[in-house]
This record gives structure tokens, C-alpha cells and sequence, in this order.
């Protein structure tokens, strides 16, 4: 899953420290998520939103080829 929450932090000029700390999860969540290293929990995405005041939409995008997956 493409996310832009490297992009929305900077444009707060907050750390990972920073957002890991507003998220209250660790500053490697906050790196494994910005690398797509992992998919954050349904509640963390909302959690995300509500902080960024934006959709889950606008923060989080399926990749390309998961638009197929599970399709039979």
C-alpha cells in the first residue's frame, strides 16, 4: 500500500519522532509505514486521518497490481 505520510509530515516539518509520538506508537512503525514496510491496523489509518484531517483516501492508496487481488 502507497502512502503519503512522509510528504504530510514534512510539510509539518515534524520528525518521525514527532509523529510517532502524536500517533502514540514507536518512531519504527511510524519509518516501516513511510518505507510500505507495513500496512497500518484500521484504527492507526483513522487515527492517521483524523490527525492529518484529511480521508483515509487521501493518505492511503492500494498499489497497483493489489487493485486484482482476491479477484477471481
Amino acid at each position: 500500500m502507497k502512502n503519503r505520510l512522509r510528504v504530510l509530515r514534512a510539510e509539518r516539518d515534524w520528525s518521525q519522532a514527532d509523529l510517532a509520538e502524536r500517533l502514540d506508537v514507536s518512531r519504527q512503525t511510524v519509518n516501516a509505514l513511510e518505507t510500505g514496510k507495513y500496512d497500518p491496523s484500521l484504527p492507526l489509518a483513522f487515527k492517521i486521518a483524523r490527525l492529518f484531517a484529511l480521508p483515509i483516501e487521501r493518505i492511503f492508496q492500494p498499489d497497483d497490481d493489489a487493485d486484482d487481488a482476491g479477484e477471481a
